[in-house]
């Protein structure tokens, strides 16, 4: 309604303003060269043009208004103890949504259970480009890494890049890479899981928060994949330059947290996304955040689950659905 109210009221000045200036032209009263140089100085400047925001596809299917005693951001969210398989917190658990980059966590462990060498050079080549999204990527065309540094800038800094080149360089190609992902989602038991490509960067790479607590308690059991998720940065030479590349999760650089893997994800039709495995409290535990509306909202999800946890001790579960 501000909004709205606003723009009525810019309106209202505009027309004021264009009745004003007809009104003085009809005038014969000449102005004078103060009121000449005053009029010229006045600038009339178009209002910039509101852009909608894309929904995402949780919000299309209502997913956000199903309420929960956190009043998380999250449109789903699921916590489950590794050890004993109960879930302790769960909201929309099997919704089919985007997924984004939680995708490179499938594009890793194919990489690695494949016994590809980490240490054979990769070329970036055009091949690599986001023609999905459009976005942009510090590893120019050209740009020879090896497959560990690549598997590294994948998981680490979410580099899109680096994921799709590693896909590119599987044995067969990327067509071998995308039904080995969808071979091992089904063999993880991931039956409401789909991939089209390694990044993420598609909308079509879709998952349910139960599903992805599947594949977190795989791949947090690859000694690997844990190290390079959670390096905080790293400097990888660029040519004859020294690149610094930092990790997208804030919450491995906060003491409260001690994190054993994480990915974090993001696409319009996604919203935010990020996914864990932590321990706290003497448990182990699993979390899974997808379709947060707001910059920082996934993190602030985290943080008032860690909260309400501790809080709970031994305590009850929450389920809520639609």
């Amino acid at each position: 309604m501000k909004t709205f109210a606003a723009a009525f009221l810019s309106l209202a000045l505009l027309s004021s303003g264009v009745a004003e200036a007809a009104a003085a032209s009809k005038s014969k009263t000449k102005a004078t060269p103060t009121q000449t140089r005053k009029a010229k100085s006045v600038v009339v400047r178009k209002a910039a043009p509101v852009v909608a925001a894309v929904p995402t596809f949780g919000q299309v299917a209502g997913l956000h208004d199903v309420d929960d005693p956190l009043s998380l951001k999250s449109s789903v969210a699921y916590v489950l103890d590794q050890d004993t398989n109960e879930v302790l917190f769960s909201k929309n658990p099997q919704a089919v949504l985007p997924i984004a980059s939680i995708t490179k966590l499938m594009t890793a462990l194919v990489v690695v259970e494949a016994g590809l060498s980490l240490d054979e050079k990769i070329t970036v080549t055009t091949e690599d480009i986001d023609t999905e999204k459009n976005t942009r990527s510090r590893l120019a065309v050209g740009t020879t890494l090896t497959r560990g540094d690549m598997l590294h800038l994948a998981l680490m800094a979410s580099e899109n890049r680096a994921a799709h080149a590693l896909g590119r360089n599987y044995p067969g190609g990327l067509q071998a890479f995308v039904a080995a992902m969808n071979a091992k989602a089904q063999s993880l038991g991931m039956a409401d899981t789909h991939y089209v490509e390694p990044t993420g960067l598609s909308s079509r790479n879709q998952s349910s928060a139960a599903d992805l607590a599947k594949l977190v308690n795989t791949t947090s059991q690859v000694p690997l994949l844990r190290d390079l998720s959670t390096s905080r940065e790293a400097r990888v030479a660029l040519g004859k330059r020294l690149v610094q590349f930092r990790s997208t999760n804030g919450l491995l650089s906060n003491p409260l947290w001690d994190i054993g893997l994480q990915k974090t994800g993001f696409i319009n039709e996604a919203g935010k996304c990020l996914v864990m495995q932590a321990s706290m409290a003497g448990r182990k535990l699993i979390m899974v955040f997808l379709d947060s509306s707001g910059k920082a909202s996934r993190i602030a999800d985290a943080e008032r689950m860690r909260k309400w946890l501790a809080s709970q001790g031994d305590g009850a579960t929450v389920s809520t659905k639609l």
